[in-house]
């Protein structure tokens, strides 16, 4: 976009201003200037958390005018590697905070303040708080243009939300109803059903059991207590996305026994995902199944249920008539019909050899020679019977744990300390904790500290140590483009990961931008490289271990 082109939409941010003043009843505009669909909807279901805002798609394309939906002022600037990328806070006098994120430039006047901070401080990570009268916009204004950055796998802007005094996100589609049509119901594409251990079996077996929607016709033998899951989406007109599902009911005869309704969520709130929906089945099979059932250590207060939380008892050798509603925010509405057979069948009794046996209610220690992982109490959504193994490699740098044979999530960082038996090197600071998938492994950080490493984990799974001497890759990219300050490297780190970098031009600190999802430094502010003379730069990249790479060159 031209210097020209921004001007002018500057001004026509300032006409749509005096337009938005004319609706007083309408708390936010849009904040495009174009017909609003959606990439993306309100609490669908992500690794870890919901999905905090809307995506609305921008054409395809990057640089759209983003407008201010209400007055308010700048309460805050982040710009990050991964995540958001770029983005903008604006608190409005209604009590409400707009959220913008994976913008591709700020307004000036914004913009201006964050280049400022990051040569001051030597870096491209901001996160600026501003008090109110600073910087203040008006409905309508341009605050920013659409972008990429960040995690962001193709352009759009994510928009949220909140509440300004509590920071629950809510769902600003409520707020579009009348710019966005839709007529479509949600769909579901499976039904799940999962025995209680040693209180119920499915078909004579007390595994979970997956039924396909086009198999609902047919009954399903069950005894004892079960409980119900659901795989359904929603979809919009005119588009082929699909999306979270605002509401699901579960009736069973007459009854109400589960509902959900995903309309706001605290961030703390964020990892109780994790109980709600069938972790194993989205660890293993990225598949996302919706629970009719509330775990008792999962206080999420989007899900209600009856006094059972949600699980069925089949006690009469009669049909259960099972009903799901789904709903989205419109009142599109899709049902679906099921039976379970009461027949009586044997139950196993659950009777579980676990050397460790977790509750949930309460603060749990696990300990095993050389490890100690304490869970306080909070951390877990049900009780649970390890089983766990400890690998005694004696020439091993340290054991291997295996605290169960099944990822466990747990809601918060707990502490995982593992003593070192071997050091193959001296400086205990190359020493990081792994967590291992099978042959894939990954670093979970840690300190070494008198003889430990000490961590903290958010899941339960296999554990050792490890030592980190290698440095970080640098590879120098589109040299033949330097001159013109289109200056790239790709770097990373097999090990630890990138901790920090700094690029130095002609012994000046420069901003280079680090974009997680691609690796890559780029230059941010050409503008300040000197054209036709020759210049010296130093990269240096570390590694969470401390292992540095430093590279120079002449261009």
């Amino acid at each position: 976009m031209t210097i020209r082109s921004y001007i002018l939409l500057l001004a026509l941010g300032g006409c749509l201003a005096t337009r938005a003043q004319e609706h007083p009843e309408k708390p936010f505009i849009s904040p495009f200037d174009f017909p609003l669909t959606l990439s993306g909807n309100f609490g669908e279901l992500r690794a870890n958390h919901f999905h905090g805002g809307v995506d609305f798609k921008t054409q395809g394309e990057i640089g759209k005018p983003i407008h201010c939906i209400a007055d308010g002022y700048v309460s805050r600037v982040s710009v990050t590697p991964g995540g958001y990328g770029q983005a903008l806070y604006i608190t409005h006098p209604n009590g409400y905070t707009s959220v913008y994120g994976h913008i591709s430039k700020f307004a000036p006047a914004v913009a201006k303040l964050v280049e400022e901070y990051q040569y001051e401080n030597e870096t491209f990570a901001v996160d600026l708080k501003f008090e109110p009268g600073q910087l203040a916009f008006k409905s309508g204004e341009i605050i920013a243009l659409s972008g990429n950055e960040g995690y962001s796998f193709g352009p759009h802007l994510h928009m949220e939300i909140r509440r300004t005094d509590t920071g629950e996100l809510i769902d600003p589609l409520q707020f579009y109803t009348d710019k966005v049509k839709d007529t479509t119901p949600p769909r579901a594409s499976l039904v799940m059903l999962y025995p209680q251990p040693g209180k119920g079996v499915v078909s004579g077996s007390p595994k979970k059991k997956a039924i396909p929607v086009a198999a609902l016709g047919t009954p399903v033998e069950a005894w004892g207590e079960i409980a119900a899951g659901i795989k359904a989406y929603d979809y919009m007109d005119g588009t082929h996305n699909n999306y979270g599902v605002r509401s699901v009911v579960l009736y069973v005869d007459t009854a109400e026994v589960f509902r959900s309704t995903v309309d706001g969520v605290l961030p703390e709130e964020n990892r109780m995902i994790n109980a709600w929906t069938d972790y194993e089945e989205h660890v293993k099979k990225n598949s996302w199944v919706m629970r009719s059932q509330i775990l008792p250590g999962n206080p999420l207060r989007m899900l209600q249920a009856d006094e059972k939380g949600g699980v069925v008892t089949i006690d009469e050798e009669r049909d259960y008539h099972f009903r799901y509603e789904l709903e989205d925010l419109y009142g599109n509405k899709n049902t679906y019909r099921f039976v379970v057979r009461g027949c009586r069948m044997p139950i196993e009794e659950y009777n579980p050899q676990a050397k460790h046996y977790l509750e949930w209610d309460k603060g749990n220690v696990i300990q095993e020679p050389g490890m100690e992982l304490v869970i306080p109490r909070g951390m877990l959504y049900e009780d649970i019977a390890l089983n766990t193994k400890v690998i005694k490699d004696t020439a091993a740098i340290a054991y291997e744990y295996r605290l169960h044979d099944e990822a466990v999530p747990l809601q918060a960082g707990c502490t995982l300390m593992i003593g070192v038996h071997h050091f193959p090197v001296e400086d205990t600071s190359k020493y990081y904790v792994v967590r291992k998938w099978g042959n894939r492994k990954g670093s979970a950080g840690g300190k070494f500290d008198d003889g430990w490493m000490k961590t903290t984990i958010r899941e339960l799974g296999t554990y050792t140590v490890a030592v980190d001497t290698v440095s970080p890759r640098v590879t120098p990219l589109n040299r033949s483009q330097w001159k013109s300050g289109n200056i790239q490297f790709k770097i990373g780190d097999a090990e630890t990961g990138v901790r920090d970098y700094k690029v130095m031009i002609d012994g000046r600190f420069e901003i280079f931008s680090f974009s997680s999802k691609t690796a890559r430094l780029s230059m941010k502010y050409p503008k300040r490289l000197k054209r036709g003379v020759p210049h010296k730069m130093e990269v240096i990249v570390t590694d969470y271990c401390g292992n540095e790479t430093r590279k120079e060159y002449k261009f």
